[in-house]
C-alpha cells in the first residue's frame, strides 16, 4: 500500500456569515484563518456563501420563478404556431 498518498482530513469549521450559522465537520479544505469553537479547541474556518441555514430551497422560502411552460410562453411571445407572416398559414 502507497503511503502518503491521500489529502490532510482534518476537523474545519464552516462558516455562513449571512445566516449566523457555523457548523464543525471534517474535511480536506485548508484555510489560514481560526476560530476557537464550543469544546475550547482552535479550528481553521472556512466562510461559505450559502449553506443549509440560508438557502432558499431548504429554508422553505423558496420561490417560483415561472409556472408557464417553455411553448406557452414562446407562444404568447411570437404568437400561435398556425400564424404566418403572410396571413398564408399553408406556404
Amino acid at each position: 500500500m502507497q503511503q502518503d498518498k491521500h489529502p490532510d482530513y482534518h476537523p474545519v469549521v464552516f462558516r455562513d456569515r449571512a445566516a449566523g450559522y457555523a457548523f464543525l465537520t471534517r474535511s480536506t479544505a485548508a484555510s489560514d484563518q481560526t476560530i476557537e469553537w464550543d469544546d475550547g479547541e482552535t479550528y481553521p474556518v472556512v466562510d461559505v456563501e450559502i449553506s443549509s441555514e440560508s438557502h432558499p430551497f431548504y429554508t422553505g422560502k423558496a420561490r417560483t420563478v415561472d409556472s408557464e411552460g417553455r411553448i406557452a410562453q414562446f407562444e404568447r411571445r411570437y404568437g400561435s404556431a398556425g400564424q404566418r407572416a403572410g396571413g398564408d398559414a399553408t406556404a
